[in-house]
């Protein structure tokens, strides 16, 4: 996993959200409010909750974000993560403590290369149908 993190407010804008997503490169980012998870945005999320809406890049993360917070715990096993993400369909996800704080986030990269390949190969297949 990626135990750099960074994470967005609800609040802040969906241009700050892109400009986050450049500078890092990525299409996902946690939104966290009061050191807890509230939901995720992706870049998907940004245009087609978005920009295809009528959205600015002055509107709030919190107006296009999935508020729907799909995570892992950091000392689940690796087969079992990858059985989530694929049965889910996500090929991202936050990676919590067992406090729900934020640690970090898990990738289909980070489990093929890091983890299992296999269990990453099944879940990739699922994702993809």
């Amino acid at each position: 996993m990626n135990q750099h993190a960074v994470t967005l407010t609800p609040q802040q804008t969906l241009g700050e959200a892109a400009e986050v997503m450049r500078r890092i490169d990525t299409g996902f980012v946690p939104v966290g409010e009061n050191d807890r998870l509230v939901g995720t945005i992706t870049d998907r999320d940004i245009v087609v909750n978005g920009m295809a809406r009528g959205k600015s890049a002055d509107d709030a993360v919190r107006e296009v974000m999935g508020q729907e917070v799909l995570y892992c715990f950091d000392d689940q096993e690796v087969a079992e993560v990858a059985r989530n993400m694929g049965e889910r369909q996500v090929r991202r996800m936050p990676v919590v403590d067992r406090d729900k704080r934020l640690v970090g986030i898990v990738s289909l990269g980070d489990l093929s290369t890091d983890g299992d390949p296999s269990a990453a190969g099944v879940a990739l297949e699922q994702i993809s149908q």
